[in-house]
């Protein structure tokens, strides 16, 4: 799978452990940055993370700011995105299984870096059911993203 990573500064340290441990799951990484740990702004990564995902150049993302509270909210302005901020392994999987979520949300300052590799494999390995009450649930809130565009 194609993964995209993004940062801001604060989660700048933890995405670049988090890059090489993906690409030893066996996934291919695209990083769109923060590159360093100077300030810099999360909804930015948050809109190259989204974007690369709507481009089909990564079928899912990781995105990570210091409590993951402000880069889910700037990714989830975007249509199509699905994140969700998970500190724990079964939100990590629940949200894909049940939401087809497509990004997965961090906080560098809430969660250590075990927890974080064990949320990422979690994520990456989960699959939508696609049971019916999951499509439907899913058809309404694309409803919502038209609705109030």
């Amino acid at each position: 799978m194609r993964v995209v990573l993004g940062s801001d500064h604060a989660g700048f340290e933890m995405k670049q452990a988090m890059l090489n441990y993906v690409q030893g799951l066996g996934h291919d990484v695209v990083d769109v940055g923060a590159h360093n740990a100077s300030a810099s702004d999360y909804p930015d990564y948050a809109e190259a993370l989204a974007l690369t995902i709507l481009n089909h150049q990564a079928e899912r993302g990781i995105l990570i700011c210091g409590s993951g509270v402000g880069a889910s909210v700037a990714v989830n302005k975007i249509p199509g995105i699905r994140a969700g901020v998970c500190h724990d392994c079964y939100s990590a999987h629940q949200g894909v299984e049940h939401d087809n979520m497509n990004v997965l949300v961090l906080g560098s300052r809430v969660i250590g870096l075990e927890l974080a590799r064990d949320l990422i494999s979690t994520f990456l390995k989960a699959t939508f059911s696609a049971e019916e009450r999951h499509l439907r649930r899913l058809a309404k809130v694309q409803q919502l993203e038209t609705k109030f565009r």
